[in-house]
């Protein structure tokens, strides 16, 4: 529309002209045809007929849309490298394809986009996602100094220098006592000379804010967060990762709750820096828990927070997710962190036991927000499960008392003999005397009540057909309703558990009470079985209890059938429920014989 329009224009520019030129107002003209040779055709000859330089005006407009198609057909020509990658499925449509190769590159190494944030500004602004009322809050002038501590481990250095930039600009400089800087034994060279230099420069402005210290070889998180911990001066310590910023006002709820109750250990509430695009989206308020394999999870606060009708209150949390900040001196009194824990997980579940255990408390903070970057995987540790494993095993045997098996049937692991070293834990177990910490049952009573143990269970991992001893009983896809036989792997799809009342849960086992297991029934009617939700199974009258003994045939209790397995009429071995062939089932782990 609008072409045509120009081009109706310029043929009566085109006539106008040529009126002009035949009534020999040639100065009139010639200034006007110099002014447009500068505006558009620098390169037009000196003395074109006017009507000929206004018809190549007209030919070049009619070509500007097909520039506009050729520029967008060579973008379309950029090849996506990388189509299957984490990095690129919102991120990075404008990228070369050298630019595509670089950031690849980088997100392997780091887990998150050091190719964006090495171009995004070190004070950049994040919003503000407290809670309304927080903002209006005032805190006393007299709160205790702070020492933040940042650990790391092969960190882009881009990420470390918008942490320190976000603490120094966003803590009161009468609070921060200083900045420690922990390195696990990196070898990113960008993490010696040119992190020094940014402390040099952060030391124009504040002389001596910013320690390092660094390890002579990799010690993991844990030992990393007690070397922070060991050269701190501050009267509190916040013990944080290094892939974080944090949010205005962030420290003063902090120190105010500690000045009020030094034997409380907080955590602050986390935002999620999303690992592909650097941007930001904020996390609801919430109670750090754990399963039975202690791993982390959030969780509503107990009904008497949410009875305060106060989104700004701390809550009370059974644990922490890893970040914490405490009294310095409280904490080294309650033991600081397990020094037997080795590279990853189970270290702050330990804690969290611990502190209420022995006389001190765990806390959130909604009015204290950070914005930690989730990696998409963790370079230095691509499965977390190993160590994660030992370290849960050496919590239970600490602290668990009578429910420490919970542990071993979460990992699928036998009661005794699970041939893991967890280390020496004498220590911690002469801690534990001496601070007089109360028994796991009170923490279960009184702490973490929906934590819920296993009861009546007599065997459980995988259930395997002496027929067929390669393949097991599986939940099958999910969702669905239809247990399968499929290639042994011993993984939680796998995990059976019989139970002294009859019913068989398949598919891992739930830990906590707001949660239901997922039931074998017989649904009667037809050849295959059927996975029910327990609760539901039950309301239904479902058939979902079933007799067995090991190395012997389950059998429905109620319609006398048989699970068992069949060739269908290609081959293939399939899980059904039939009139009994003497078939024999073991389970992996035997608790009690049956």
């Amino acid at each position: 529309m609008r072409a045509s329009w120009i081009k109706a224009l310029l043929t009566v520019l085109i006539v106008a002209f040529a009126l002009l030129y035949l009534s020999s107002i040639k100065k009139e003209v010639h200034t006007h045809s110099e002014r447009l040779q500068r505006a558009h055709y620098n390169d037009s000859i000196r003395g074109q007929g006017i009507v000929k330089r206004m018809e190549k005006m007209e030919a070049d407009i009619n070509r500007l849309p097909e520039r506009k198609e050729e520029v967008k057909d060579k973008r379309k020509m950029v090849r996506k490298l990388y189509p299957n990658s984490d990095l690129f499925k919102k991120w990075g449509d404008d990228l070369s394809e050298e630019e595509q190769k670089e950031a690849e590159q980088l997100f392997q190494r780091y887990g998150y986009n050091a190719f964006l944030s090495d171009r995004l500004p070190l004070n950049r602004e994040i919003p503000d996602t407290r809670p309304p009322r927080c903002a209006v809050k005032n805190y006393p002038k007299d709160l205790p100094t702070i020492s933040v501590v940042l650990i790391y481990l092969d960190e882009a250095l881009s990420v470390i220098k918008r942490a320190i930039r976000s603490i120094v600009d966003k803590t009161p400089a009468r609070l921060l006592q200083e900045i420690i800087l922990v390195d696990d034994h990196s070898s990113n060279e960008d993490l010696m000379e040119k992190l020094d230099e940014y402390i040099s420069f952060i030391h124009e402005e504040r002389p001596g804010l910013v320690k390092k210290v660094r390890h002579s070889e990799q010690l993991g998180l844990t030992q990393a967060r007690l070397s922070g911990w060991k050269v701190a001066e501050g009267e509190v310590i916040a013990i944080l990762d290094a892939h974080i910023e944090v949010h205005v006002q962030w420290a003063e709820p902090l120190l105010a709750r500690i000045k009020e109750d030094r034997t409380v250990i907080l955590t602050p509430v986390f935002d999620k820096v999303k690992y592909d695009d650097l941007t930001l989206s904020p996390y609801n308020t919430a109670s750090h828990g754990f399963d039975w394999a202690m791993w982390c999870m959030y969780e509503s606060f107990r009904p008497e927070w949410y009875a305060l009708n106060d989104e700004t209150q701390p809550g009370k949390s059974p644990s922490v997710m890893g970040i914490l900040v405490a009294d310095r001196k409280f904490f080294g009194e309650i033991g600081s962190l397990d020094g037997g824990m080795k590279i990853y997980g189970g270290e702050n579940v330990e804690l969290g036991i611990r502190v209420w255990l022995c006389g001190g408390s765990i806390e959130v903070v909604p009015c204290s927000k950070i914005a930690h970057i989730e990696r998409a995987v963790k370079p230095y540790l691509p499965d977390l499960s190993v160590m994660m494993k030992r370290n849960a095993l050496r919590v239970a045997e600490v602290w668990l008392d009578e429910y420490k098996y919970n542990v071993n049937i979460a990992w699928n692991l036998p009661l005794e003999n699970h041939g893991i070293d967890i280390g020496d834990v004498s220590e911690r177990k002469k801690l534990r005397e001496r601070l007089n910490c109360k028994p796991f049952k009170w923490y279960l009573d009184n702490v973490y009540p929906m934590l819920d143990p296993l009861h009546g269970l007599l065997s459980y991992g995988a259930m395997i057909n002496d027929l067929k001893p390669e393949l097991c009983v599986d939940q099958g896809p999910m969702p669905g309703n239809t247990p399968i036989l499929y290639g042994c792997h011993f993984y939680s799809p796998q995990n059976c558990f019989y139970l002294s009342d009859g019913q068989l849960y398949i598919g891992g086992i739930k830990s906590h009470k707001y949660n239901s297991n997922r039931c074998l029934v017989d649904p009667v009617s037809g050849l295959y079985p059927g996975l029910y939700d327990c609760k539901i199974a039950k309301q239904k009258d479902f058939h979902m209890l079933w007799d067995f003994k090991q190395g012997g045939p389950i059998q429905n209790r109620k319609t006398k059938r048989c699970l068992e397995i069949a060739q269908d009429e290609v081959g293939f071995y399939k899980l059904v429920v039939q009139q009994c062939t003497g078939q024999s089932w073991n389970i992996q782990n035997l608790i009690k014989d049956h």
